[in-house]
């Protein structure tokens, strides 16, 4: 048995290899893709001018430069602002969308003293001893990704009302409604997922997926996929959802923030792309899964087998973030009454619906 300081270790390793490599390096590249991929669909050249040296990378280190801007930028405090809330508003607003990605599965299981051995099908034939590729392995899951998710909702009302500017102030209000609209819709359309696999706990999940393509989510439960992936959308504030930000109309919660206070509102609503790419892929497309194969199953050396599991996973993540990124320049925005329509009158019921029919199914079929 793992002593309780390897059990931290391995929990911070995992952290920061998650956290601190893989979703900051893809979130870093989003910021110059969605500037790219946009510039592509309207025939412009997009960012292209920061370079190393003589070589350009297609624009590439736009990103470096950004962070660069940023962290040197003068941060301006507005003389009657709420000083305390005001500085903890950018805070609320980053971090419990790096906290959630303590749940997510990015893999099956890790034998670190068996990384060359062969046909290791499961985590009790290493030989000593062998953690998950997962930060938390929590049976409360998904619970916990709602729970901490929510307060999400607390910065974008702190920073409208502390910034003690009335446009501000408006664009608080209004995120804070649109993100509790969708947050029961966002819920509700995982019961009926919750329902068929039996669990709510991420790595479970998936393995309850397994291979096979029609027991992945999105064959399981379609309608829950879409549901999902619209209040899901409408959570992150991104077009067609944008009216917290809508420059013809209003102007954005953080319009008072500059320098690197806005730099993490900025890298939020990145960071929340990538994680909801992340819940789609454990969710709805079995996770480090191939449709088919399972690589565990094979003589492949353990270490190849992780790297493929991984790398199943992050293809699987950077599909949805390039999927949301499409969304984002191809769909015109809603109205504010039409938007709260949707989620209320029209989505809402539908989750209702969901779950009331995939209980009935069960309920019949067992």
């Amino acid at each position: 048995m793992p002593t309780t300081t390897q059990i931290v270790a391995l929990a911070l390793g995992k952290l920061i290899f998650l956290v601190g490599i893989v979703v900051m390096l893809l979130t870093s590249v989003l910021t110059w893709a969605e500037r790219r991929q946009s510039a592509m669909m309207q025939d412009r050249l997009g960012p292209n001018r920061a370079n190393l040296g003589r070589f350009r990378f297609w624009g590439l280190t736009h990103f470096l430069a950004d962070a660069l801007k940023m962290l040197f930028k003068e941060d301006v405090v507005p003389a009657r602002a709420h000083k305390p809330l005001y500085t903890l508003a950018p805070v609320l607003a980053l971090a419990p969308v790096l906290i959630v990605f303590a749940i997510i599965p990015f893999g099956d299981f890790l034998c670190l003293h068996d990384l060359g051995a062969r046909g290791i099908s499961d985590a009790a034939q290493c030989s000593q001893g062998s953690t998950y590729l997962q930060v938390a392995h929590m049976d409360i899951g998904i619970l916990f990704y709602f729970a901490i998710a929510s307060l999400s909702v607390y910065g974008a009302v702190l920073a409208g009302w502390s910034s003690y500017n009335k446009f501000g102030l408006l664009g608080g209000l209004r995120a804070s409604s649109q993100m509790m609209a969708y947050e029961v819709t966002l819920g509700m359309s995982l019961l009926g997922l919750f329902l068929v696999y039996g669990t709510i706990e991420p790595h479970t999940l998936v393995k309850a997926q397994g291979p096979t393509l029609w027991h992945w989510g999105i064959v399981t439960q379609p309608l829950g996929f879409l549901l999902f992936l619209t209040s899901a959308l409408a959570e992150t504030k991104r077009t067609p959802f944008d009216q917290v930000e809508g420059e013809p109309e209003i102007i954005g919660h953080f319009v008072e923030y500059s320098g690197l206070r806005f730099g993490m509102f900025y890298l939020g609503e990145f960071i929340e792309v990538v994680f909801t790419a992340a819940v789609l892929t454990t969710c709805f497309f079995g996770g480090w899964y191939l449709p088919f194969w399972d690589a565990t199953q094979s003589s492949l050396p353990h270490w190849l087998v992780v790297l493929i599991q991984f790398g199943t996973w992050f293809g699987k993540v950077a599909f949805f973030c390039w999927l949301q990124l499409m969304i984002r320049w191809s769909l015109p925005r809603f109205r504010p009454d039409q938007l709260l329509q949707l989620g209320w009158l029209r989505l809402l019921p539908a989750s209702i619906l969901n779950v009331v029919g995939t209980a009935g199914v069960l309920l019949f079929v067992r």
